[in-house]
């Protein structure tokens, strides 16, 4: 029994624990999603590989040094064959006669050759060298860069995604205290109905406006569920936990400042400005990298290197090693290739035109962005202050006329056009609360904050 209760009691605390409510404010689903999305951690990959690339640029032009090692045995010596003026100089000292062990044939090298030694290279001049290093520790920037442009794109997927739950529970909030106060209402109503002094018609027309309220309630608790696995995708965020979007919408509505709606224009305060800027080095450089290759490039060597030569590896008295130890210097001066650097450099200059021309572009479409991003928030925010004075007016006709129907002097038709008229305010009054935020969000994400 004992082990029953307890096995009970383990299956409802991991229940508990499965089903647990993650609560996340808007600033902390941003971290979230920089933490787990999967282009970001791309975009950190390229920063990591940029850095590479500056070290292997690097160790191009640092002094190499390896260490060989080799070993041969011949199962058959080559054999070389001796010309005849060799024979004639045998013969000559050995009167005329050759001897009886003579043979034409000699083998210049051992059995056995064993050889170990060092090389040194290092460049001394490479034109490109200086600038292919440059050009990795551009592009490490550019990588940068791009990181943080990717970010700002995250966030701004993440807001877009954010925003819309933030909606739906104002819309909650909203219905909620609408359906409170039709409860109230229409439990009156029915007391004075069974009391003989009104018809079952206003009844009715309350309980179908309850019955419709009702729908509509579950109809937002439904389309949450779905705004919030949206925003689950945007972060990174397990699709079998439970999600809450718990920020308060009065803290996001924070006024764009005059800097924002008057100032100069700064193309550098956004991200793909830049990275448009650090492309366009990288262009440049290129053309001067394959310039560059027309430059002579002069290198240093230096080799020691021990050979030893025997029939036998150990123990032969003909064994012998030898030292051999050299430097030098190697020039290589480019004389014609067909003109292929001459190709590379004119498509190079293109690239670096088109990127020009992209930037130009850029810079055109930046300005448009923010002049309409400026419209589209003050128009928000007109229709936001509008529909304020709409809500008070529309809550103060419908208070009226409550009460004027609850004194008997006001019919359920008045009462019902005073209950749609405030229910369309609050829809026009949450619409234009939502305006305000994505137009500030554009706003922000425009003038590159």
């Amino acid at each position: 029994m004992k082990k029953s209760l307890l096995t009970v009691c383990a299956c409802w605390l991991i229940s508990l624990i499965g089903s647990a409510q993650t609560q996340m404010t808007l600033q902390e689903a941003i971290d979230y999603a920089y933490e787990n999305n999967l282009e970001i951690k791309k975009a950190q990959l390229d920063v990591a590989d940029a850095e590479a690339q500056i070290l292997e640029r690097r160790s191009s032009g640092l002094p190499s040094l390896t260490a060989d090692v080799n070993y041969n045995h011949y199962l058959q010596v080559p054999v070389s064959t001796l010309p005849d003026a060799f024979q004639q100089l045998i013969r000559l000292g050995n009167n005329g006669e050759l001897p009886p062990d003579f043979s034409p044939q000699v083998a210049f090298q051992l059995k056995n050759i064993f050889s170990a030694g060092l090389n040194l290279r290092t460049m001394i001049f490479d034109g490109s060298f200086f600038t292919a290093l440059k050009a990795a520790r551009i592009y490490k920037d550019y990588a940068l860069e791009d990181l943080e442009a990717r970010k700002q794109e995250v966030k701004n997927q993440v807001i877009e995604a954010y925003l819309p739950a933030l909606i739906f529970k104002e819309n909650q909030v909203l219905i909620e205290k609408n359906i409170k106060n039709i409860e109230a209402l229409y439990y009156g109503t029915k007391r004075t109905y069974e009391e003989g002094f009104i018809e079952q018609l206003d009844v009715d027309r309350l309980e179908l406006t309850l019955a419709n309220l009702e729908t509509e309630k579950d109809n937002l608790y439904r389309q949450e569920e779905q705004v919030i696995n949206f925003l689950k995708l945007a972060i990174g965020f397990p699709a079998e936990q439970e999600l809450e979007a718990v920020d308060d919408i009065e803290t996001l509505l924070i006024p764009a400042t005059t800097q924002d709606l008057t100032g100069i224009n700064s193309y550098l305060h956004r991200r793909a400005y830049r990275v448009a800027e650090a492309g366009l080095g990288l262009s440049k450089l290129n053309i001067e990298y394959n310039k560059n290759l027309y430059l002579p490039s002069l290198a240093f060597n230096a080799g020691y290197n021990q050979t030893y030569q025997g029939n036998k590896l150990f123990g032969d008295p003909n064994s012998f090693w030898a030292p051999t130890f050299v430097v030098g210097l190697g020039l290589r001066v480019p004389i014609l290739d067909g003109f292929g650097k001459d190709a590379k450099i004119e498509r190079q200059q293109i690239a670096y035109e088109i990127a020009k021309t992209q930037r130009d572009q850029l810079r055109q479409l930046i300005d448009i962005e923010i002049l309409n991003g400026r419209k589209q928030y003050q128009g928000a925010t007109e229709r936001l202050d509008n529909q304020k004075k709409n809500l008070a007016l529309a809550e103060k006709i419908y208070n009226t006329t409550q009460i004027k129907y609850k004194e008997g002097v006001g019919t359920s038709l008045e009462l019902s056009n005073a209950e749609r008229d405030l229910f369309t305010t609050q829809r026009n009054y949450t619409q234009a609360l939502y305006d305000v935020l994505v137009a500030k969000m554009n706003l922000d994400k425009v003038l590159g904050k």
